[in-house]
């Protein structure tokens, strides 16, 4: 029987030695390995080393002597090396904890009703279990767009909720469910879900294997093509339903799928590029969707709570993102990233991401302690050294803020859905997940969230040289992010050694795919549109007797200005208002194949101000049925014009 020893520090008891053994066991029983892996920590820094032993009859030199950079781009690297990698990680955020005072966040799992009420409440349904909520109308709206799996989604926690509160023989209003959802406008739903899986049942049934028309064994791109234009939720109760495949789930980095967006004529939307109006909207379509994907997916997902503490209220780690942005706004206004956090990552682009084992190999510790306290009295002084910060430490500063924020950055509400990521079936409903979950967190998050996404990005593309896969970038970044204090004390030593490689994973997704996550899927929109088109049409017939003649009066006011409209677009032209400049109206003559890009260009030809840069611009699609919309300069204006016919065309400057 092979031997594994392995000697731990007893200040790294957070996992099972028996456990660690039983995997590393695994991993080194395989009839590729010559030898043992043999995990052993050094005395004089007291961290893991990964050592090939010999077995009983390996013959001498048999090891393979790969390098541990080698090895990440293996198909095992997250099994074995990036393990080791991964608790090597964790005792250095261990001991740099052991002098730590700062107040745990304490979490609270949401009672039995209480979590289906908190939900309903954020998804703006409030009106399903208080009849005295003020939201009543917008409700009804929001309502009426849902699909039948988000439309299941809100059935179940409305049941759910009817259940607690009967349980507890308190008084009740929560509706019956026939009510909410009548079968007039169910069946309608039913169709338009019928019609979409009929036309797209191909494409959705080869979720994650490739399998579609035309491309027996799988094509590349019906593996690879994502699909925003139908309800996730719906492609996977076709899936579910469909063509089940088994997807491997921990690939090299060269075998993750480069997924792609289809190309959508009208355009693609990304976060910042609506009001804050529709975003609303989005955030609470959102919210329903990714609880129907989970749902659809027999998947389970406990929302926590944070109980309050005190944190500390100024500083630079250990502090709020909120309180951050707000100290960073008073010297800075439009901050959307803690400055401590650009100033870290400047300073390692300038100079470290040549560095061999940036963000791996630690500072040191003492070292990184006072620069720690060296910055919160200097920074926004303008008087730290810089130039004498080293990159490994700087590294470990950035690490640092990372975990030191009082409640993680993805959110104490959504941790555990993101933690749930990888129990989806494909690769594909995982990636979309995340697309719902970056959606839904606050704006600071958000924003610091990319941001960090974009460095890893830039670190790994100097791998060559820095020896940072993405295998490693997401090894030694997962227990920075995912380590957080108050969840940390709510799971087995079992669970935590399960976790390792599993957020791991989940980091490894965010990185590769953050191009896509910061989109907002078409479909999402095209309900935005409807709420905003339902409101507009409750709006206009609740109206009282005299608003309506006085509105009547209103139109008939415009009624040539709107007949001037038409009859422009009918003769192929379309009018574009740019207040903000000298040229603040003209006509552009519609094509098929006229792009926002094409409108912009014909601008700036006619354009007399020389202050005016084309990076500064963009075209904006404004009232109809969306608030505002920033539009991607690939959109066919044809194709939004048929969508949205209503529509103004405003050209306005942006600040990027």
């Amino acid at each position: 029987m092979l031997a594994v020893i392995c000697v731990l520090r007893r200040s790294t008891g957070v996992f099972l030695v028996q456990q660690l053994r039983a995997e590393v066991l695994r991993g080194c029983c395989r009839p590729e390995h010559s030898g043992t892996r043999c995990l052993r920590t050094s005395r004089k820094t007291g961290q893991y080393n990964v050592q090939r032993c010999k077995a009983a009859g390996a013959a001498p030199g048999s090891s393979s002597g790969k390098t541990p950079y080698q090895r990440c781009s293996s198909q095992d690297s997250l099994d074995e090396q990036a393990m080791v990698d991964y608790f090597k990680e964790v005792e250095i955020i261990q001991r740099s904890g052991d002098a730590e005072t700062q107040e745990e966040v304490q979490l609270k799992v949401a009672d039995e009703g209480e979590q289906e009420e908190a939900w309903l409440m954020e998804a703006g349904l409030a009106t399903l279990f208080d009849e005295s909520a003020s939201d009543g109308e917008d409700s009804i709206a929001l309502l009426s767009t849902l699909t039948r799996t988000q439309a299941a989604a809100v059935e179940r926690r409305v049941e759910t909720l009817k259940q607690t509160l009967r349980k507890r023989n308190k008084p009740y209003s929560v509706p019956d469910v026939r009510e909410i959802f009548k079968p007039a406008s169910q069946s309608k739903d039913e169709a338009e879900s019928t019609e979409r899986s009929g036309s797209s049942k191909q494409e959705v049934e080869g979720l994650g294997n490739g399998a579609g028309p035309g491309t027996p064994g799988g094509g590349a791109d019906a593996e690879t093509d994502i699909n925003l234009e139908v309800s996730f939720s719906e492609q996977a109760l076709t899936y579910k339903e469909g063509l089940k495949v088994t997807q491997p789930q921990n690939e090299a980095d060269d075998r993750l799928p480069d997924f792609r967006v289809s190309q959508d004529k009208t355009g693609q939307t990304r976060v910042g590029d609506l009001s804050a109006e529709d975003m609303k909207k989005v955030r609470r379509l959102v919210l329903i969707e990714m609880s129907a994907l989970f749902d659809t997916c027999g998947i389970e997902v406990k929302a926590h709570k944070a109980l309050k503490v005190r944190v500390r209220e100024s500083g630079l780690f250990g502090v709020s993102l909120s309180t951050l942005l707000e100290q960073d706004q008073r010297r800075i206004p439009g901050t959307k990233v803690p400055l401590i956090l650009q100033h870290l990552m400047s300073h390692i682009e300038e100079q470290g991401l040549d560095t061999e084992g940036v963000l791996r190999i630690p500072g040191a510790a003492t070292r990184v302690k006072a620069v720690c306290h060296e910055l919160e009295h200097k920074f926004y002084e303008g008087v730290f050294p810089w130039q004498s910060l080293k990159q490994h430490d700087a590294a470990s500063l950035l690490k640092l803020f990372i975990r030191e924020l009082p409640y993680p950055l993805l959110t104490v509400e959504y941790f555990s859905a993101f933690t749930s990521v990888l129990k989806l079936p494909t690769k594909k409903q995982q990636l979309q997940a995340l697309n719902l979950l970056v959606l839904l967190l606050p704006e600071p998050n958000r924003d610091t969230l990319k941001a960090l996404l974009e460095f890893f990005q830039r670190v790994t593309d100097h791998k060559d040289r820095n020896k940072m896969t993405l295998n490693n970038v997401a090894v030694v970044m997962a227990p920075n992010i995912f380590m957080c204090k108050g969840f940390r004390s709510k799971i087995s030593e079992q669970q935590e050694f399960a976790m390792a490689t599993g957020t791991a994973n989940i980091v490894r997704l965010l990185v590769r795919y953050q191009n896509l996550l910061w989109t907002i899927p078409k479909f999402v929109l095209n309900q935005v549109r409807k709420h905003n088109m339902e409101n507009q049409r409750k709006m206009h017939r609740d109206r009282a007797v005299k608003k309506l003649l006085k509105k009547m009066a209103y139109d008939r006011e415009r009624a040539s200005d709107k007949q001037e409209k038409n009859t422009e677009a009918e003769g192929g032209f379309m009018r574009v208002q740019a207040p903000q400049f000298s040229k603040v109206s003209m006509a552009v003559q519609l094509t098929e194949d006229l792009k926002a890009s094409d409108v912009l260009t014909h601008f700036l030809s006619q354009e007399r101000s020389p202050s005016v840069k084309r990076e500064d611009l963009c075209l904006y699609e404004m009232g109809g049925n969306i608030k505002e919309r920033c539009l991607d300069e690939e959109t066919y204006i044809t194709a939004l014009l048929e969508l949205n016919p209503s529509a103004e065309w405003v050209i306005k400057s942006v600040q990027h």
